[in-house]
């Protein structure tokens, strides 16, 4: 990973943090993207430490806000000539209540899909000045259980936390193949995967809900640094240097969910997302 530049969206903290770590740790230089400066600048500190190098910068961004998504794409492409590596880490999960980004989208939505499809869209040029562009979307075997209401991608009609996520993890990977599908021919490669069940500050929102669900399943928690593995694996292993539009557990390629091999629903979602985030067709 020597020379290799790597981002890595919610960077400060859990699996995030852990990818951006081992990446700087095999001699990636890592740009951090988080939406908090300090938490941003302390990463940075962290980094740096353990590496005795300068392999690591940051860039603050608040990307459910999709205009400061555009922001981001913009900030990298004008201090970078290219990216080797990226990986759409950051999400949330929004159990009891409905949100609304400041675009006026849920906010599950906005942050799990419209996010990475949109940053990943803008940064595509600078993938393909890689020498083998890899992305990584970080999806859930939640997925499995989700459903793409097309006429209710807002969740607008009935709010349910886990249908919301669900939908917006099943979105994400019906992306990856679509991507992989429209990137054929090309040096990128783009995959997704589920990094277990993991024992970090993902939903700590919810309050008593998370500590009710920990508790059930505890015995099954991983920690961040093991649910980094599968990320840190697509990025750097020559095992996957050819192999495109999978879904990974474990370091290992698995089926996904049957709608996700759907086309046809794949094609109208990516209209959807162009359409949502004003991407030129």
């Amino acid at each position: 990973m020597m020379n290799k530049i790597c981002v890595v969206t919610g960077a400060t903290s859990g699996i995030g943090l852990e990818t951006a770590k081992s990446l700087a740790l095999k001699g990636a230089f890592v740009i951090v993207v988080g939406r908090n400066k300090k938490k941003c600048s302390a990463t940075v500190k962290q980094i740096r430490q353990l590496t005795e190098a300068s392999l690591v910068d940051y860039v603050c961004a608040d990307l459910s806000d999709l205009k400061q998504v555009y922001h981001l794409a913009k900030i990298l492409k004008e201090k970078y000539d290219r990216i080797d590596v990226l990986v759409n880490n950051a999400g949330a999960y929004f159990k009891s209540q409905r949100y609304e980004s400041v675009d006026g989208y849920e906010m599950t939505f906005a942050l799990n899909y419209l996010s990475p499809f949109l940053l990943t869209s803008l940064l595509i040029d600078l993938l393909k000045e890689s020498d083998q562009g890899r992305i990584i979307n970080v999806s859930s075997d939640a997925h499995y259980k989700g459903t793409i209401q097309l006429d209710d991608l807002q969740s607008k009609q009935e709010y349910n936390g886990f249908n919301a996520y669900a939908q917006s993890k099943l979105a994400l990977v019906l992306f990856t193949y679509e991507l992989a599908r429209r990137l054929k021919g090309t040096n990128i490669t783009v995959n997704a995967l589920h990094p277990g069940l993991v024992a970090t500050n993902f939903g700590k929102n919810n309050g008593w809900l998370r500590f009710y669900i920990r508790r059930l399943v505890m015995r099954n928690e991983i920690n961040a640094s093991e649910g980094s593995t599968t990320s840190i694996y697509l990025a750097t292993s020559p095992d996957v240097a050819n192999i495109t539009g999978s879904y990974f557990k474990d370091e290992k390629e698995v089926k996904s969910s049957e709608d996700s091999y759907d086309q046809k629903l794949a094609t109208q979602l990516w209209e959807v997302g162009e359409m949502l985030t004003n991407i030129p067709s």
